[in-house]
């Protein structure tokens, strides 16, 4: 359903010793848009993805996943609620093939464990959700591929299929373009704006020209804490935003 929250962080603040990393954010993720967070490095960005995946449980604040409490659970069990996520560095298995990168990804969901003993391809259930993410991510024609062999960008594409073969309902997606050329990086917001229609996606992202192209919504943030949050063309115009992050070519 369209206009859905389906991620609601309320007050998250994290804490270390003295430091607040993240300090009072809060963030609504809807089903059909972007929703992207920048801001300069040590900002707190990644931090406030670590707290939303279960990566770091928050000091207070609460966070629901489909109207469910999910506060302080552990990054499977958000996982397995329907959140899935990808990392600053490429998180795959090298030596396997694409297909069978993505095909794991998908037996996580869709095997029992008393299956061992079955021949992983027997499963149509886990083939049939790795395709379906495979295509979706555009790599359908790279599946024997060896993952180790292919494009930084469709390495990055990868770990995306991998997460879509899970089958998450929110998308958090840490640097997504980073490293990128202008080619790759034009495929990969060509398949954002493809999975924004049935999911809900947090990204972090320092690429201004595609977060502006992707973005419905943008919250920055600096020193841990939110400055300013709003569509592409508030974010734009507002001076205290432009005199602590952007400048003026933005």
């Amino acid at each position: 359903m369209a206009d859905e929250v389906l991620l609601a962080a309320r007050n998250v603040t994290k804490r270390f010793g003295g430091l607040a990393a993240v300090n009072d954010v809060s963030v609504d993720l809807w089903r059909g848009r972007i929703h992207a967070v920048i801001g300069p490095n040590g900002a707190g960005k990644s931090t406030l993805t670590n707290l939303l995946s279960g990566d770091l449980p928050p000091t207070t604040g609460s966070i629901e996943l489909a109207g469910v409490d999910v506060t302080g659970r552990n990054p499977e069990r958000i996982s397995r609620a329907g959140l899935g996520r990808s990392y600053q560095k490429t998180n795959i298995f090298l030596p396997f093939t694409v297909w069978e990168n993505v095909r794991l990804a998908a037996q996580s969901r869709a095997q029992h464990p008393a299956s061992v003993l079955r021949r992983a391809t027997a499963f149509t259930e886990t083939n049939e959700r790795a395709a379906r993410a495979l295509d979706l991510a555009g790599l359908a024609a790279r599946r024997d591929a060896i993952a180790g062999t292919i494009s930084h960008g469709e390495q990055r594409q990868l770990e995306i299929a991998m997460t879509l073969a899970t089958a998450p309902h929110v998308l958090l997606l840490d640097e997504p373009l980073a490293g990128m050329g202008t080619a790759e990086a034009e495929r990969m917001v060509g398949l954002l704006q493809r999975l924004k229609a049935e999911h809900a996606i947090l990204l972090v992202e320092h690429d201004m020209d595609a977060v502006f192209a992707l973005a419905d919504r943008l919250t920055v943030m600096v020193n841990g804490q939110v400055i300013a949050t709003g569509t592409p063309d508030a974010i734009r115009a507002d001076a205290g935003v432009q005199a602590a992050y952007l400048g003026e070519e933005h």
